[in-house]
């Protein structure tokens, strides 16, 4: 186990922003993208329900992009178990720049092993656009719940095995549980839901005890009173909540986990319409008003090139396959 804690960290990448965006250059990017893709209705596909971290992503870039397209780009949800429709939705899509996916660590990196089978490579049938923002997850719980740390949850588990239901709002959620659990040496019921939405209102109704989730998909319940939030999964605290410990602080040393979102396009996208993408969205990443809403909600912006958002995903699937194999996870649909 010992030999786990340490495997599991997932190493942020994160890149210098764009120091100096003047007029010229952006106006010169979005002429680029505007020619290169087709003059139709763009599409970002969403993997899960609205509202969770991968749909607020899509929500603030779009309507950017439609400036910079002079054509509409709509949002499109598909949730499912881990994202698995959006990801067969997208990689079956036309690849001239009309249709684009959010995804995350779950659905790329952890799918390519946590599933035998799938109609698709959630690896090599995509093209990485850019990785947009990342973030540890949060423990957070019914207030309700008496705990107050994850050592509280670990007693109660031990107490009455199989008594603690946890919400899981995607497999990075899932191998989080999972690795909790081992490493704790107690048993839990995994609950899945079609995305982080509907684990949160899980865990406010009482139907589960707690999810982990990234902090952005359940501040404002928390600050509503109706979620309290008993660790995060990063290897320090979150400055947004720095009251909160991590899980390695408070019962489980060693123990990180974070996540990554970002844009993909189908594989045989020309590599012109996805540099151009890439420059559009870091540039609108990078506005005061959309940084402002990205980091507001808890989440560390990345960018940087596609190549560099490649070798995150590749490393990950990597340190994932691992993990999974070991813990004997893999999944058939």
């Amino acid at each position: 186990m010992e030999e786990f804690m340490m495997q599991i960290r997932l190493g942020k990448m994160t890149f210098a922003a764009l120091a100096v965006l003047t007029a010229a250059p952006m106006l010169a990017g979005a002429q680029a993208l505007n020619t290169l893709v087709p003059q139709k209705q763009v599409v970002i596909i969403v993997p899960n329900a609205a509202a969770g971290p991968s749909d607020l992503l899509a929500r603030w870039i779009s309507p950017k992009l439609s400036e910079s397209l002079k054509q509409n780009v709509i949002v499109d949800n598909k949730p499912s178990a881990n994202g698995i429709t959006a990801g067969e939705f997208v990689a079956r899509a036309p690849a001239d720049g009309s249709v684009l996916g959010v995804g995350n660590t779950g659905t790329h990196a952890i799918n390519a092993t946590l599933y035998r089978k799938l109609s698709y490579d959630p690896v090599k049938d995509f093209i990485p656009v850019v990785n947009v923002f990342g973030a540890g997850l949060v423990l957070a719980a019914n207030p309700k719940l008496d705990a107050k740390s994850i050592r509280d949850i670990i007693a109660m588990a031990k107490a009455k095995p199989g008594s603690v239901n946890v919400a899981i709002a995607g497999a990075t959620g899932e191998i989080a549980t999972n690795a909790i659990k081992a490493l704790a040496g107690i048993d839990m019921n995994n609950v899945p839901y079609k995305g982080g939405a509907p684990a949160v209102i899980a865990v406010i109704s009482g139907e589960s005890h707690f999810v982990l989730t990234p902090y952005g998909g359940v501040n404002a319940q928390v600050d509503a009173g109706k979620m309290k939030i008993l660790g995060t999964t990063a290897a320090k605290r979150d400055p947004m909540i720095p009251n909160v410990p991590t899980l390695a602080e408070s019962g489980l040393p060693g123990f990180e986990i974070s996540m990554w979102y970002g844009v993909f396009a189908p594989a045989k996208t020309p590599a012109s319409v996805v540099s151009a993408y890439n420059r559009e969205i870091t540039q609108i990443v990078n506005q005061p008003e959309i940084r402002n809403q990205i980091t507001s909600q808890g989440f560390e912006i990345m960018t940087g090139s596609p190549e560099q958002f490649a070798e995150v995903v590749k490393r990950d699937a990597e340190k994932f396959r691992k993990v999974i194999l070991d813990f004997k996870m893999q999944q058939d649909l």
